[in-house]
């Protein structure tokens, strides 16, 4: 069995998605992910002039030889770019096993050992009481889990995630597209005070059983970061994500 033909496109609504298509000369074919937001090309380039030429005649059966080949390949390794590329590569190898298998990947991974999966809902809003909205919303579909994030009062613009007007909370998706970046004014002495009693005001509402999810962005100094989880820790937070800045980038 041998790797015939491979595929990289790109596209999608509000963000531009990577997809990898890899075909074999048996017909069938497995897809991978390779989404770098905002750079979206690089690692689809770094595909097509690269990676793919590689692939070509290789066993994709072979999928850890072939991951090993192209990583040690390179002089430099590693970065989020040829990750993303690396793991679409895996990602679609995995589908062509579990096709010939013809059985879902959980069953060569040894079968499932529960009947589900907990799953969280984005719920965003304008303010709090847009957030509020957006977490009802959820909850009456039945989620046990959702992360919220809303607009800080006072803050010249809104923050990384939350809409801009009231009202787009229940489906809002952050727009990636194109390659500049939103430029944002960030004051972390309003969010600091603020944020904590939202949070909260969250949990009074909707009860100790739901899981309630919070994403700092990276945006706290360790200082803040141990500071902030002090003032939520009453608040029980199921996941506090991405709470301090990423030192790489001092």
């Amino acid at each position: 069995m041998k790797i015939t033909d491979a595929k990289v496109f790109v596209g999608g609504p509000a963000k531009n998605y990577v997809t990898l298509k890899i075909v074999t000369d048996q017909g069938v074919f497995g897809l991978g992910d390779a989404t770098l937001n905002n750079r979206e090309t690089l690692p689809a380039a770094y595909l097509r002039d690269y990676l793919i030429p590689n692939l070509i005649g290789m066993d994709p059966r072979r999928s850890e030889d072939i991951w090993q080949f192209l990583y040690r390949g390179a002089y430099f390794r590693r970065g989020p770019i040829a990750m993303a590329a690396f793991g679409a590569i895996d990602m679609a190898l995995w589908d062509i096993k579990g096709k010939l298998a013809n059985m879902p990947l959980y069953q060569l991974f040894g079968g499932k050992s529960r009947d589900g999966a907990m799953v969280y809902a984005h719920a965003t809003g304008s303010d709090l009481d847009d957030l509020m909205d957006s977490i009802a919303h959820y909850v009456e579909q039945g989620y046990k889990a959702v992360r919220v994030q809303c607009g800080i009062p006072g803050m010249p613009s809104a923050s990384y995630a939350v809409p801009e007007s009231k009202g787009e909370g229940k489906h809002y998706i952050s727009d990636f597209s194109g390659i500049r970046p939103k430029v944002e004014v960030w004051d972390t002495g309003r969010y600091m005070r603020y944020m904590p009693g939202a949070l909260a005001e969250i949990r009074a509402r909707f009860g100790p059983e739901l899981h309630i999810l919070h994403d700092v962005h990276h945006r706290l100094t360790p200082r803040e970061a141990a500071e902030f989880a002090k003032a939520v820790e009453p608040v029980g937070l199921f996941v506090c994500r991405h709470i301090k800045w990423d030192i790489r980038a001092a």
